[in-house]
């Protein structure tokens, strides 16, 4: 997908942020939609159906948590990446962001150069691979589901049922947060019982097999791969 079809809407509601942000997106390609808060922005995503929404927390009329949740009841906007901007230390408008189905977040103040390389990041998710395809590539990472194998800087390397579990799912989609509870569903699903800290010890052995660098703890969330 090239970058003039890909479109950012931006909610916030201060003007500058609107306009700095907003020239910086659309210099580098991309097709930029504002609002400036949460009810209008909910409105521009039902029309526009943006690829990336990026926003504020803190607005009026309708704040950032509230209108993503009323973004994610909408069928169209499920593959829809979107990213919170908020204050240094907005610790719970982080979490109340993941819980109300936010992809990730940003921190205030960023500096333009630094916010369009991010959106860069979020938007690699657009082209991840089908979570149906049975061979993921991620740089120098090959993961074959077919064979559970995996091969990294063409050495392969063996790992335990669970432990390539986990990574074939954070590798689905690198940058994104899956939550603990998403991981113990879709990795353990069913089976005997375990505690959160079966999770820990997992990524401990695939940061050492793999890399310390390639696995994020999101404290108090869960863990995403970085590629």
């Amino acid at each position: 997908m090239k970058k003039r079809d890909i479109k950012i809407l931006l909610v916030d509601d201060e003007p500058d942020i609107l306009e700095i942000v907003g020239y910086n997106l659309s210099a580098e390609g991309y097709q930029v939609i504002t609002a400036e808060n949460g009810f209008k922005g909910v409105k521009a995503a039902k029309k526009e159906k943006p690829h990336l929404i990026i926003l504020d927390v803190m607005m009026p009329e309708m704040d950032g948590i509230e209108a993503c949740e009323q973004i994610r009841k909408i069928p169209d906007l499920s593959d829809t990446v979107i990213t919170f901007l908020t204050a240094r230390g907005e610790d719970y408008s982080q979490m109340a962001g993941f819980d109300a189905g936010a992809d990730d977040y940003i921190t205030k103040p960023i500096k333009p150069k630094v916010l369009v390389s991010k959106v860069k990041a979020l938007l690699r998710r657009l082209k991840e691979e089908d979570s149906s395809e049975s061979i993921l590539k991620i740089g120098n990472l090959i993961i074959n589901r077919e064979e559970y194998k995996i091969s990294l800087k063409g050495e392969e390397i063996i790992l335990p049922r669970k432990e390539f579990e986990l990574l074939s799912l954070l590798a689905t989609k690198p940058g994104k947060v899956f939550k603990r509870e998403e991981i113990l569903d879709k990795v353990w699903g069913n089976e005997v019982v375990v505690g959160g800290r079966t999770i820990d010890v997992h990524i401990r052995k695939l940061r050492e097999k793999i890399g310390d660098k390639s696995f994020k703890t999101v404290k108090g969330v869960g863990y995403k791969f970085v590629d």
